[in-house]
């Protein structure tokens, strides 16, 4: 049996933990009870790192692509050998299915790859200049990152947050979600072991207001990466802009899905309802509004309840289970509170609805259809097991719909005109479009959103450039 680790911040190469310093609680979301006492930083374990990321940035900018690339290779290797342990440690304090922890270590693994040869691809260019003059452009690391993560995917929010740094070739200070420590921290470690220098990647956990204000105050910070809420996004676009700091946010989400009467609904319906509720719901890019065509709207509702109804929920480590618990309580009283208010609101209520049991943190998948549009889980993300079905009478209409809200992270549509393909294309506002399918992501694909949903992109060559400052050199 694996067992869940000690926990500790990683500072220049160091495990801190111990002390009087104070500590967060780890809980594991399917029974309620505390795995671990994660220690938090203080002043001075944040000036340790914010000088260390220092010495790390003028060791690393000078590194060759080959040594980035065979740390990031050499990272990927050992979360193959470690998937087990790693997708393991991440159910326990975030509670996602084992199966779905393992494709995150996957996921990992493509970026770390991707980004390996990467390392070698961050061409500039040599301008048209007359004989005896010199004009290129070259692209250089832009400096220290702070790097904030989420909880809802361990393993992958802290792989972004470091794997793109590194390949620039800058130091990385992240500071990932004090709920799901011991994931990061297992991800750190592999590219410690791969031969990172310690000083280029560190990982701190504390009181997040207080780290991210010492750290972003700091001019030894040059960048930001937050991926999180609009509202905390907002925050700390502010906190960065009095030092005019670059910043990358992915942001919240409200996922439109376009559904037209021209599809085979079944297997629409076998695509999206599993979508919908992996990792209970917990996906800023997870499909939410579903839009549907009056012609086909009753047949759909009737088959997305049926299903959502049939998943098995429980906890991650066992086989059976298809849908875990939320991550924490919070999660749970906000989203009831979603629920239980848009049905009072008129709502009708298909299934779910309810929390499962008095152990952990779970909750039934729910589907709720006739939402009026003034509900407020109409317009503020839900993040949980929630599908909401409205019926619209065409196209317009629907466009419409799904472009009402301030967000634009993801959106989807399902139709077999491949006109109005090409008409969705152009006309939904996002960052991410999926058509008659509910991939959008990838290793090389850029990962963000528009509108309130942020503004940069992870993933893809984009990934590593917005870890880079242009220059323009100018020779007569």
């Amino acid at each position: 049996m694996i067992q869940y680790p000690a926990l500790s911040m990683i500072i220049d190469g160091e495990r801190v933990s111990g002390g009087s310093r104070r500590t967060h609680a780890v809980l594991n979301p399917a029974t309620g009870e505390v795995l671990g006492q994660l220690p938090l930083a203080g002043t001075a374990d944040l000036d340790r790192a914010l000088e260390a990321a220092a010495a790390g940035f003028r060791l690393w900018r000078k590194s060759t692509p080959q040594q980035r690339a065979d740390v990031l290779q050499g990272a990927a290797r050992l979360m193959r050998e470690r998937v087990d342990e790693i997708a393991h440690v991440a159910v326990l304090e975030q509670g996602k299915t084992l199966a779905e922890a393992r494709i995150e270590v996957g996921m990992n693994i493509g970026l770390f790859e991707f980004y390996a040869g990467e390392c070698f691809r961050l061409y500039g260019r040599a301008l048209v200049r007359p004989e005896g003059m010199r004009s290129t452009v070259q692209y250089e690391p832009v400096g220290p990152v702070a790097a904030f993560a989420p909880w809802n995917f361990p393993i992958g929010n802290p792989g972004r947050k470091l794997g793109a740094p590194i390949a620039a070739g800058c130091s990385v200070i992240m500071k990932a979600a004090e709920e799901t420590p011991a994931s990061a921290l297992a991800v750190l470690q592999c590219l410690l072991d791969a031969g990172l220098p310690p000083s280029v990647g560190q990982a701190v956990f504390g009181v997040p207001d207080e780290v991210s204000r010492h750290l972003l105050a700091s001019p030894v910070i040059r960048k930001l990466s937050f991926t999180g809420s609009t509202t905390v996004g907002r925050h700390l676009a502010k906190l960065a802009a009095e030092d005019l700091k670059r910043t990358t946010m992915e942001l919240g989400g409200h996922g439109p899905v376009l559904v037209f009467a021209d599809v085979d609904l079944d297997r629409v319906l076998d695509t999206v309802v599993g979508h919908k509720y992996r990792n209970a719901g917990q996906v800023c890019v997870s499909p939410t509004r579903f839009i549907v065509e009056d012609a086909v709207f009753d047949d759909f509702r009737e088959g997305f309840a049926r299903r959502a109804k049939n998943l098995h929920v429980g906890d991650g480590l066992d086989p059976q289970s298809q849908v875990g618990p939320l991550a924490n309580p919070r999660r749970v009283e906000a989203i009831d509170a979603l629920i239980r208010e848009a049905v009072a609101a008129g709502a009708r209520l298909e299934t779910g609805g309810e929390r499962i049991g008095n152990r952990g943190f779970f909750y039934a998948p729910t589907v709720l259809s006739d939402v009026p549009l003034s509900a407020r889980i109409m317009n503020e993300e839900p993040f949980g097991p929630v599908a909401l079905i409205n019926r619209f009478a065409g196209e317009e209409a629907m466009i419409a719909e799904a472009n009402r809200l301030p967000y634009g992270l993801a959106a989807y549509a399902w139709t077999g005109d491949a006109a109005r393909q090409k008409r969705l294309a152009a006309q939904l506002e996002t960052g991410m479009l999926g058509i008659n399918t509910t991939m959008i992501g990838g290793a090389d694909a850029p990962f963000g959103g528009v509108k309130w949903s942020g503004h940069g992109h992870e993933d893809g060559p984009e990934g590593v450039m917005a870890c880079l400052v242009t220059k323009a050199v100018h020779e007569g």
